[in-house]
């Protein structure tokens, strides 16, 4: 073995770093878009995603076939339509096993659902949006649903605001002069009642999102520390607004930030007082 090699990171060749054509297989760069939006559509024909992705027909029905090879998607023989496959949910498992985050929530989300009689949610941030990873849904017939996965824009989520107002002030800054997407007449797309918003969500240790995503649904979350005290993940409850009320927020924040703080003891974070919050 030559001295080149030795210092070479492993997994990673010469050329790790160069990111140009030369380095990339445009084959798989289309697979990954085609599997990407049928993940965000859930459900689609073939016409369809084709003119979603913007590739021909042909094309896209080759990815598909491919990666249904790999049970990666599945086609529904009664209406010709495509779906995300059993095998992509075993490949983005290895990325949930990494860490022992979502194997340790499902206790305290238990008890906070049953304790709140709401669907609780587990999310962190992954490139500036907010991934949710868990979910315990209330056996409620009206209620939320955001099954591992999916990801929400950070400004409008209870989950993304908590995450947001523990980022470092550089990137927080960053992230508040980005134009901020309006959902609903509740939407916080001012930058300066955004920041007042996560000011007030760092001395208080929780955040709610009032009908701010969705109208008529309300969700309170507060954060998970690991045991360096960072804020890694964010801990919810969700539902409609003639449950989740306002009247209730106080003593429902309790009960998020209870089963927030039990999950960031099992990770290792000390206890904190809710004078450290």
């Amino acid at each position: 073995m030559t001295r080149s090699d030795e210092s070479r990171p492993r997994g990673r060749p010469r050329a790790w770093s160069d990111k140009t054509d030369q380095n990339t297989i445009k084959a798989v760069d289309r697979a990954m878009h085609v599997l990407s939006v049928l993940a965000q559509l859930e459900t689609s024909t073939l016409s369809n995603l084709a003119e979603a992705t913007g590739d021909p027909a042909a094309s896209v029905y080759r990815v598909l076939v491919t990666l249904q090879a790999h049970g990666i998607v599945e086609l529904d023989p009664a209406d010709q339509t495509w779906h995300v496959g059993p095998g992509a949910f075993q490949i983005g498992s290895a990325f949930l096993r990494r860490t022992s985050l979502v194997e340790r929530a499902r206790e305290p989300m238990r008890a906070l659902m049953e304790a709140t009689g709401e669907t609780a949610n587990l999310g962190i941030e992954r490139q500036g949006s907010v991934l949710f990873v868990s979910q315990i849904e209330t056996h409620a017939p009206i209620r939320a649903f955001f099954p591992p996965g999916t990801q929400a824009v950070m400004h409008s989520s209870g989950i993304g605001k908590v995450l947001l107002a523990a980022m470092p002030e550089e990137r927080r800054g960053a992230f508040l002069a980005a134009p901020l997407e309006q959902f609903t007449p509740s939407t916080l797309t001012d930058p300066d009642a955004l920041a007042a918003d996560l000011t007030r969500i760092a001395d208080q240790g929780y955040a709610v999102d009032d009908e701010e995503r969705n109208e008529g649904m309300r969700c309170i979350a507060a954060p998970v520390r690991n045991l360096h005290g960072e804020v890694v993940a964010g801990l919810s409850i969700s539902g409609p607004t003639s449950r989740v009320t306002r009247a209730r927020t106080e003593a429902l924040s309790e009960d998020v930030r209870t089963a927030a703080d039990t999950l960031s003891t099992l990770l290792g974070a000390r206890p904190v007082g809710r004078h450290d919050a």
